[in-house]
């Protein structure tokens, strides 16, 4: 991930090895990591069986929550993608009967944001 999408807040890929490493022990029985990405400080981590969001918090970043996502509560999803002058794509997911989405991410440009939403896809529409 390049420096100047680290500073606008960018989403960059992280390989399965990388976050199996650092959050192996969130996992289940028979849950495995899909796909991640890395967004300055925080994470999120697309599985077999959910979506789990970490939020660093702090000015130190000692504090940190995990939160999960179950695929059946997201109720819809968009990706928007990037025009020829933007930098970024955009993600935003509904969970349960929300008006506005709940997360919104933005992606810099080596994430492929059709991956991401064939994941979305499969779980959420399967």
């Amino acid at each position: 991930m390049g420096i100047f999408s680290a500073i606008l807040g960018n989403a960059g890929a992280v390989s399965q090895e990388d976050l199996i490493k650092r959050y192996g022990q969130l996992l289940t029985d028979n849950e495995e990591i899909e796909m991640g990405f890395k967004l300055i400080r925080d994470t999120f981590i697309f599985t077999n069986k959910r979506l789990i969001l970490v939020d660093v918090q702090g000015l130190t970043g000692s504090k940190t929550e995990y939160k999960s996502i179950a695929y059946k509560s997201i109720t819809r999803f968009s990706v928007e993608t990037a025009g020829t002058f933007d930098l970024d794509a955009e993600l935003k997911i509904w969970v349960s009967s929300e008006l506005n989405p709940s997360i919104v991410k933005q992606f810099n440009k080596s994430v492929n944001v059709y991956d991401v939403q064939k994941v979305l896809a499969f779980h959420v529409l399967g």
